[in-house]
């Protein structure tokens, strides 16, 4: 994720319902890149949490399905990240 990628998506709630920016970010890229064949960066199973899975998930301080504003900043609301089933940053603690 870039720097500034939160605040951007933030900017399509002016067409958008933080519930369909937040698929177009996730569910819809992953999709897109599935299409790509052989240069899929992601050739394993997508948008499921199961064993064998790619699995990258936020645990968010706050519920970003009505408040997209959440994820501008994601220092400090996600609280959980786990890229490939590892976590990469936790203050749940």
């Amino acid at each position: 994720m870039t720097a500034h990628q939160g605040a951007i998506l933030t900017t399509l709630e002016r067409w958008y319902s933080p519930v369909e920016v937040l698929k177009m970010a996730t569910a819809v890229n992953g999709e897109l890149l599935a299409m790509s064949g052989p240069r899929n960066p992601y050739p394993g199973k997508l948008g499921v949490i199961e064993p064998g899975a790619l699995a990258d998930l936020i645990v968010v301080d706050g519920d970003p399905t009505t408040n997209l504003k959440l994820v501008a900043d994601p220092d400090k609301n996600f609280l959980l990240i786990m890229k490939d089933g590892r976590v990469v940053k936790d203050t749940l603690a």
